[in-house]
């Protein structure tokens, strides 16, 4: 990204890349599965007009440390690389935006936040991970089936998906909701696949998945009813698979207290589809 500096720092036991950029206020944006941070490269620059903006590559995806282990891949130590992250740049307290698995990360910093490091929240395309899986319904069992096919033994999911990755990866990106290849930009889909392809990146994403099954429903069972406090905008795909299977602002309900919503031309991934309208949602909320 034009602007931008490129870094790859050790935080938290890891080496996490990252992009910085801007002048102003911190903002950290977080990518999901099966992308990096390059999904935010449309979205990005028009951040960095107002806010100082850090993306960051999730442990397991991108350029960052491919650790061994299912432990590894918790939400929680995810949050950790984060805040560790931010914590090294400067920014001891900091806005932040997370997509798809990057909200479920930024859901558990905002619930591990003890010290008042994260301003304003913003959660994209997601409902809470502990009423997904433990109010499980066929028609979400049936578009997010990867949940329980990623998160099998290895190296059962790894070997069928790397004989050929790029099928795979783009059929999550066209399966949930609203998306033709063609509308995202060939740039990003070029990072993307270069990402996907490398054996280890898809042996951590498995992990991720099977941290979730196996470690963060636990962990976010131990935190049900419990508010998150901090200013929180939900933003879900009008067209995605999250809003014609849920009510996705009832859905958080109960754990954000001050929250507003609102939907994004688009399917699961708005934000490579429809950028303006994404950075005009963020602009407003965290401005």
């Amino acid at each position: 990204m034009t602007g931008f500096a490129d870094h790859r720092l050790a935080v938290n036991g890891q080496e996490i890349a990252c992009s910085v950029g801007g002048e102003g206020p911190p903002v950290l944006l977080l990518h999901g599965f099966p992308q990096t941070r390059a999904l935010w490269w449309r979205v990005a620059p028009v951040l960095a007009g107002r806010f100082t903006v850090v993306t960051a590559d999730l442990r397991g995806y991108g350029a960052s440390s491919k650790p061994e282990g299912v432990a590894a891949y918790t939400f929680r130590e995810m949050g950790r690389d984060m805040a560790a992250l931010m914590a090294v740049l400067g920014f001891p307290r900091f806005d932040l935006v997370g997509h798809d698995r990057g909200a479920r990360v930024a859901h558990r910093m905002a619930l591990d936040d003890d010290g008042g490091r994260i301003g304003r929240l913003v959660l994209m395309d997601i409902v809470p991970t502990h009423h997904l899986l433990s109010q499980l319904e066929r028609k979400v069992a049936a578009g997010y089936y990867h949940w329980f096919f990623l998160a099998q033994p290895f190296p059962l999911p790894e070997r069928l998906i790397l004989s050929d990755p790029d099928f795979y990866f783009e059929s999550c990106l066209l399966g949930w909701g609203a998306s033709r290849l063609e509308d995202f930009d060939p740039g990003q889909l070029t990072a993307y696949r270069a990402a996907w392809r490398d054996p280890e990146t898809v042996r951590a994403m498995c992990d991720d998945y099977r941290a979730a099954l196996k470690l963060d429903f636990a962990l976010d069972a131990a935190d049900l009813g419990r508010n998150v406090p901090h200013p929180a905008l939900v933003l879900y795909g009008a067209e995605g698979a999250m809003a014609r299977a849920y009510d996705v602002p009832a859905t958080w309900a109960g754990r954000l207290a001050d929250m507003r919503a609102k939907a994004v031309p688009g399917g699961h991934f708005f934000i490579d589809t429809a950028p303006e309208e994404t950075a005009a949602a963020l602009m407003e909320f965290l401005a």
